[in-house]
């Protein structure tokens, strides 16, 4: 076992890793190929999956921190880059950009279809991955995507019907600083230019999750400040649901997108230590692999701790 000093945490004796990109996927609905990378520990059988889904614009090679991190506690983390990412600059006029939203969701199911596939593109990992414990997560937009698979009902823009895209594979989520629900609470920014956000209902949500925020993540497109990014917790539906709030934290956390990424505008190594530790222990007590990381998070975590504030329904 390793203790964090830095935030008093927990967790397993990590191992080295191995990565392996881009697996290119056919996929002819999308216009591109679906790129991919999977980020596995060299040791280990019986490896759960995280389905992680960047942010708006970033691309497969975003989040190192927490995708090394997961990685070498035990995980196998698939990444893709999306159509919203900058690595495209779809234009204008792409009919594609409306339904953005949906095709990251497309994206995720296309990759559950060809886990078999991906698991073979990888020396070495073959036979040693589980594909019946999947955990879906994702930052920003990402997180939109992964809260979909589990439930998250979001009224299409162009038809108005809000239908369940979600997932039975998918039995989990973390959805990192997410937007909220949407409505009058949208910025006219956000209402213009993000038509996805503007009826999200969290209510049908009833996987296991965690929601991570920061208490400083005031962003431009809603007008309610940092505890609209909560919302995917307070109004969830799931009787298994934890949030972890991240005292000071921002957009990115402290520094999740990216070892030194120059979009962090709060960087700060603790922040980013706390997140990475207390998600690895959610994933692990979620999977069933171990709980005692998950409760000492729960001990530590909710008294008074200068780095964030863990509480669970």
């Amino acid at each position: 076992m390793t203790v964090y000093a830095t935030t008093g945490l927990s967790g397993p004796t990590l191992t080295t890793t191995v990565s392996v990109k881009p697996v290119a996927l056919k996929a002819p609905r999308r216009g591109e190929d679906l790129h991919v990378r999977v980020t596995a520990p060299t040791t280990g059988t019986l490896l759960p999956v995280v389905l992680f889904a960047h942010g708006f614009g970033s691309n497969l090679d975003g989040y190192a921190p927490l995708v090394d991190h997961w990685a070498s506690g035990g995980f196998v983390v698939i990444q893709a880059t999306h159509l919203d990412s900058n690595r495209f600059v779809l234009p204008d006029n792409d009919p594609r950009r409306a339904r953005m939203w949906r095709h990251r969701v497309q994206d995720m199911e296309h990759i559950l279809d060809e886990l078999s596939t991906l698991e073979a593109a990888v020396p070495g990992l073959p036979g040693r991955m589980d594909h019946g414990r999947i955990v879906a997560a994702g930052h920003s937009f990402g997180g939109q995507t992964a809260g979909i698979l589990v439930g998250l009902r979001v009224k299409d823009p162009e038809t108005g019907a809000a239908a369940d895209l979600s997932d039975a594979r998918v039995a989990a989520s973390i959805q990192l600083a997410t937007a909220g629900r949407g409505g009058d609470e949208l910025t006219p920014f956000a209402h213009d230019n993000l038509p996805w956000l503007r009826d999200q209902d969290f209510s049908h949500i009833s996987a296991p999750g965690l929601v991570v925020a920061g208490d400083n993540d005031d962003l431009p497109l809603s007008t309610r400040g940092p505890s609209w990014t909560t919302d995917p917790y307070t109004l969830s539906g799931s009787n298994n649901k934890s949030l972890l709030t991240v005292r000071g934290g921002e957009h990115f956390l402290g520094g999740i997108s990216g070892y030194r990424s120059s979009e962090t505008t709060d960087e700060n190594p603790d922040r980013v230590a706390l997140v990475q530790h207390t998600t690895l222990a959610y994933l692990r007590h979620v999977t069933g692999i171990d709980h005692t990381d998950w409760i000492r998070a729960h001990t530590v975590l909710t008294t008074s701790h200068p780095l964030g504030h863990l509480e669970s329904e």
